[in-house]
């Protein structure tokens, strides 16, 4: 895979989780600044991080199987976890949410570009 994909897979994957904490932290009226953004965002990008680095994302980037679910998976359950121990709450209804939120996004971009590379390809007869 290119590096121009990879580095594109990775940024819009980091636009997703910042995108659910701000649209988050703005529904709650718990303000949006820096520190406040970054104090949500930490968990989830790490879960992101990790995720990434568990499926070996680079190989695949726009995978949904391979790279997709498994970065979606690390991302919504190790940013759960990471926030308890960090002492931030979790509520079943925020996990559904966020479950939701960060699987359309994290999944969809990928069918997306999956889908517009596919239409970009001549057919052969």
């Amino acid at each position: 895979m290119s590096p121009k994909t990879v580095l594109s897979a990775a940024v819009l994957d980091v636009l997703v989780v910042l995108v659910f904490v701000v649209i988050g932290r703005s529904s709650h009226a718990e303000g949006i600044t820096v520190s406040g953004i970054a104090e949500t965002l930490w968990p989830f990008l790490a879960g992101t991080v990790i995720g990434w680095v568990a499926c070996l994302a680079w190989r695949a980037p726009i995978s949904v199987p391979r790279t997709g679910v498994p970065v979606w998976l690390a991302t919504l359950v190790l940013g759960m976890v990471l926030r308890v121990v960090s002492g931030q709450g979790t509520e079943v209804s925020f996990i559904i949410v966020a479950g939701i939120f960060l699987g359309v996004f994290l999944l969809g971009w990928r069918a997306i570009a999956l889908l517009l590379i596919r239409r970009r390809k001549p057919v052969s007869s």
